[in-house]
């Protein structure tokens, strides 16, 4: 049962995942580095897909594409851990 609940979490996260890679390599290299982040909102979306899943890793970032913008001094900000009960707030 645990086999069949892991492969449909990869399966839906495929095409997010996909969706992000297709943005890496056609439309990031044209727009040029904007992120004020590191690691970057992509890189950051694809880890936190693939730590929490659907629901948690697009809330999660969702929340850090929000704040990519030039009033926030964005650094360093990993996704948090499965554990680490942070990004329920």
């Amino acid at each position: 049962m645990e086999k069949i609940s892991k492969a449909l979490r990869k399966i839906s996260i495929l095409l997010p995942l996909l969706l992000i890679k297709f943005y890496q390599w056609c439309i990031s290299p044209m727009l040029g580095q904007r992120c004020r982040f590191h690691p970057t909102c992509s890189f950051y979306a694809i880890e936190a897909l693939k730590t929490h899943g659907l629901l948690i890793g697009g809330w999660l970032s969702i929340k850090r594409i929000i704040k990519c913008h030039p009033l926030h001094p964005g650094g360093y900000d990993p996704v948090p851990s499965k554990h680490d009960t942070k990004h329920s707030k």
